[in-house]
């Protein structure tokens, strides 16, 4: 795929056919992912594949927290959580070792982003759509002891969902490429 067709066309897909990823396609996006720039040399990024009792957890995890969070109907809260995140064929868990240093850790955090959209670049080249999440559930303690990791030490930046889309994935309107570059003298 031409990269710019990739940059033009990748989309947040909401939905999934909920059949299983190839450990293929992921660990080729996991390579471009290890592409990314990174200062320093640093490679903080980490991915954590989920296999069914971890995406058990993490639903349950997703699920409580909605309901906590919007309230009503605990079973269409718990429906939603399910058609979206239980959907997916594949959850990544991708988590930024913590420096010590406030500068590096925020260089770290770039470098963990560009590592993201080059995995999802790369899933989109092999005919599979994603979605980068961060939402509450992503950062609950009890998604930190699901993965084994001291908050203190590695932080979580998101759940990469991935697999094969239901629908066509809406097309997002944007404002004129004017409005956001600047060009000094």
């Amino acid at each position: 795929m031409d990269l710019h067709h990739a940059l033009a066309t990748r989309r947040t897909i909401q939905r999934y056919d909920g059949q299983p990823v190839p450990d293929e396609v992921l660990d080729k996006a996991f390579a471009a992912a290890h592409l990314a720039p990174c200062h320093k040399l640093t490679w903080p990024w980490r991915f954590t594949v989920l296999g069914p009792e971890g995406r058990t957890a993490l639903l349950e995890t997703a699920i409580r927290m909605n309901i906590a969070k919007k309230g009503g109907d605990p079973e269409k809260v718990e429906a939603r959580v399910r058609s979206r995140l239980g959907s997916a064929g594949a959850l990544v868990l991708v988590t930024q070792v913590l420096d010590d240093d406030a500068h590096r850790r925020e260089e770290d955090y770039a470098a963990t982003a560009c590592a993201i959209q080059n995995l999802m670049l790369s899933l989109h080249d092999q005919g599979y759509g994603s979605k980068w999440s961060t939402g509450g559930f992503t950062t609950a303690p009890d998604t930190y002891g699901l993965l084994g990791v001291d908050p203190a030490a590695e932080r979580v930046v998101g759940c990469i969902l991935v697999g094969k889309a239901l629908a066509e994935a809406n097309v997002p309107r944007r404002t004129p490429i004017a409005e956001h570059v600047r060009r000094l003298p």
